[in-house]
């Protein structure tokens, strides 16, 4: 796309035209456009904004366009729009996703639209790189004349490309390949023995959708059947693909997938974590033959500026990625699918906050196509939506090949403790002992990072708490820190008690991965022991390196957190042990038991996926609770009917509505106050009712203090309406921030 003219001329014949801003706006600006220019809705143009620039997008034309007056009459001379950026424009469905999700969310467009532009580099067409191969008359050994200066390493430059066929080659790549260092190549580019040249720029590897899959069984089959059914015949369609941990989910979505590329549409897949990426990118390859283009924070600024502009041309036809892929601009999306839908990283707490699941839904619906949200242990709101007929149910009952569900064991740590300072009941001992002699592996999850989560003395009993948040500070033995998991302050282990100088005083109370790995250590000596936390497991790489490690069998014993607990498959994994079940029941959220019972039910499903049967034990100090219950007998539906009507009796989700709503400041008396002008000002309506204002549990994060009040609404009340007329009058004074959380999964 060619750029329009710089400073278009602005006269009374001039187009006013809105331009939405990344920036924290309510609504586009008006900019100035000669009649005849070609920009339209959706593009991406450079305009003046103050004393600098900025990138915006056209947005839809409204009923203010025409000539920009005054009251009085008087033209108003508009800034001109700079420049038309060279890459497709937004397309319509992605703008109304930008404003359907911003008067949701209650968040300004202007915020939502930047989720959209990540990187604006990768609105301009990615520089063309340039490689170095032999000069003409170097390529033809009988035109060549003999170099004023030649030295052996400079030779082995030429022998290289002379063998090679003198393909081009960046400058570091082809010091490599040569086995010379980078001052030698660019010595021959400046002696004129090399010249540059443009190297063909990477293309995006295309998955083969024709590519046959592997066999299906019968239920396999005819799930497949539907979903490719909806994907043929295009138009929004949402289904929950609900089957048992290993019954192959992912199989069975392939195929929606293999038909919307038969389609010449794209795919998206959204997966919750980093980790899950490595065996779901090895898998995925194998069925299509080609890598999908991939979007999470972990990747580096060229990929992320390929890869968009790859989507935005219709290039990358597969996608998979973080919640932050909902927001990229797919021209031809024609299927959407949400793994692990039930998973809470979905929800975004920060910026712009959000549920993708919920807004995949609202997506796919604005383009027209099916959405597939796939789990063995759907939400409460989803399996509510299947039942209601909101949503198509499509379920698979059984594990595929034959292999059978992992008994559960429930081990009372009433009447089975372990030995004192230690964490693992002799019951779980002895089975870790067993598994490992038949020379299967074993998996320990404990959903708690570092060596302990708190640390005192026991001399003066100081506690070692963030100075900048109302938490403790974990320690974590193998760096030798003591690190708040909130804010990231972090602090090296001292020697001495700093409130009383005692030394040797400090102890570390509670286990996280890391005490249990050293008391693992000592129980299991023989046994290969690694730890798979997102500490150690940080990048797409880390990640990918710890699963092909168990995959191949170098580690026996793996001891984790949740980022191991769901969609890995390891076939000679048959024990896996929960060292504290209880630990989600924890903590005020209406989401509690059915997260812990979500959680231990895919981490129990890691066992015995194939042949070898498996077992999971759950060490537990409340083996009678319903959760506790319902995970031994394999009784999740009967377990959700129940969660279904408590939820109902108290009128939360799915049954109301909520907002939170958090204020923070780093004035407390100043925070309090305005919490308690909201709560005064609130609105007298039957169907909605306000609680607090009260000291948030953590009742400072980075250093702000914070106050919640939580709003509860009748289902059919128009939540984000009553909440505007209530709080828009109400401007936040000076310092004091006002974040608002539609349907919070977080009440911290």
């Amino acid at each position: 796309m060619p750029p329009a003219r710089a400073n278009v001329r602005t006269d009374e014949t001039e187009n006013r035209l809105p331009v939405l801003l990344p920036l924290r706006l309510s609504h586009p600006y008006d900019y100035a456009a000669s009649p005849d220019s070609d920009i339209r809705p959706g593009d991406y143009v450079r305009v003046p904004l103050g004393s600098r620039e900025a990138i915006g997008v056209v947005w839809d034309k409204g009923p203010n366009i025409g000539k920009a007056t005054s009251k009085t009459g008087r033209v108003i001379r508009l800034k001109a729009i700079r420049e038309i950026l060279p890459t497709p424009p937004m397309p319509a469905a992605l703008r109304r996703f930008v404003e359907w999700v911003a008067a949701y969310t209650m968040t300004p467009p202007g915020l939502v639209l930047r989720m959209t532009m990540p990187l604006p580099e990768a609105l301009h067409p990615t520089p063309v790189a340039m490689g170095l191969h032999l000069c003409p008359n170097r390529a033809d050994p009988s035109q060549a004349e003999p170099p004023a200066r030649m030295t052996a390493k400079r030779q082995k430059v030429i022998d290289f490309l002379t063998c090679s066929g003198n393909v081009p080659l960046a400058k570091a790549a082809l010091a490599q390949q040569a086995g010379v260092g980078v001052g030698v190549v660019q010595g021959l580019l400046e002696a004129g023995l090399l010249e540059k040249t443009p190297l063909p720029a990477a293309r995006i590897a295309q998955p083969d959708g024709d590519r046959q899959g592997p066999k299906l069984s019968k239920p396999q089959d005819l799930a497949a059947e539907e979903l490719t059914r909806a994907v043929a015949d295009g138009g929004f369609q949402p289904f929950l693909l609900d089957g048992v941990t290993g019954s192959g989910k992912t199989e069975v979505y392939f195929e929606a997938i293999a038909k919307a590329l038969d389609a010449g549409r794209q795919a998206l897949v959204l997966l919750p974590e980093i980790s899950l990426s490595a065996q779901w990118l090895a898998r995925f390859e194998a069925r299509f033959h080609a890598r999908p283009a991939v979007w999470h924070s972990g990747l580096g600024q060229a990929a992320r500026r390929q890869n968009f502009r790859a989507i935005a041309c219709g290039d990358a036809r597969v996608v998979v990625g973080a919640r932050s892929a909902l927001f990229l601009p797919f021209p031809e999306l024609g299927l959407l699918v949400v793994d692990e839908e039930h998973d809470a990283s979905y929800k975004q707490e920060d910026g712009v906050i959000y549920q993708a699941r919920d807004m995949a839904i609202v997506r796919a619906k604005l383009e027209k196509c099916p959405i597939v949200l796939a789990s063995a242990t759907p939400s409460l709101e989803t399996m509510r939506n299947a039942e209601t007929g909101r949503y198509v149910r499509v379920h698979l009952p059984v594990r595929h090949g034959g292999a059978d569900l992992p008994g559960v064991q429930l081990i009372d740590l009433r009447k089975a403790p372990p030995p004192r300072g230690k964490w693992l009941s002799p019951i779980l001992r002895d089975a870790i002992v067993e598994t490992l002699a038949r020379g299967e592996q074993a998996m320990l999850f404990l959903n708690r990072r570092g060596y302990a989560p708190l640390t005192l003395c026991r001399k003066c009993g100081h506690r070692f708490q963030c100075p900048a948040c109302t938490a403790w500070l974990v320690a974590h033995r193998q760096s030798a820190r003591l690190i708040c998991h909130h804010c990231g302050y972090c602090e090296p282990t001292p020697a001495a008690c700093p409130a009383c100088g005692g030394e040797a005083t400090l102890v570390p109370c509670g286990p996280g991965v890391e005490r249990l790995a050293e008391e693992a250590t000592e129980l299991f000596p023989d046994a290969h022991i690694a730890i798979m936390t997102s500490d150690t497991a940080a990048t797409a790489a880390a990640a990918a390196s710890l699963v092909q490690r168990m995959q191949r069998g170098e580690i026996d014993l793996l001891i984790g957190t949740q980022i191991m607990a769901k969609g890995h498959h390891f076939a000679n994994l048959t024990l896996v042990g929960a060292v504290d079940a209880d630990l989600g029941l924890a903590g005020g959220d209406l989401r509690a038991t059915e997260r812990c019972y979500q959680m231990l039910h895919q981490v129990s499903g890691r066992a015995g996926r194939e042949a070898r049967a498996g077992t999971a034990y759950l060490q537990t100090h409340q083996p009678e609770t319903p959760v506790m219950q319902a995970l031994a007998a394999g009784a999740r539906d009967p377990f959700l009917t129940i969660e279904a009507q408590a939820r109902e009796a108290a009128a939360l989700p799915p049954f109301g509505k909520l907002a939170a709503l958090i204020l923070s400041g780093t004035d407390a008396g100043r925070v309090e106050r305005y919490a308690r002008q909201l709560r005064t000002s609130a609105p007298q309506d039957s169907s909605l009712h306000v609680f607090g204002p009260a000291p948030a549990p953590l009742a400072t994060l980075r250093g702000k203090h914070r106050f919640r009040l939580l709003v509860k609404a009748e289902t059919q009340a128009p939540l984000q309406k009553m909440l505007h007329g209530w709080l828009d009058p109400l401007t936040p004074p000076a310092g004091v921030k006002l974040q608002i959380d539609i349907d919070p999964y977080s009440f911290l």
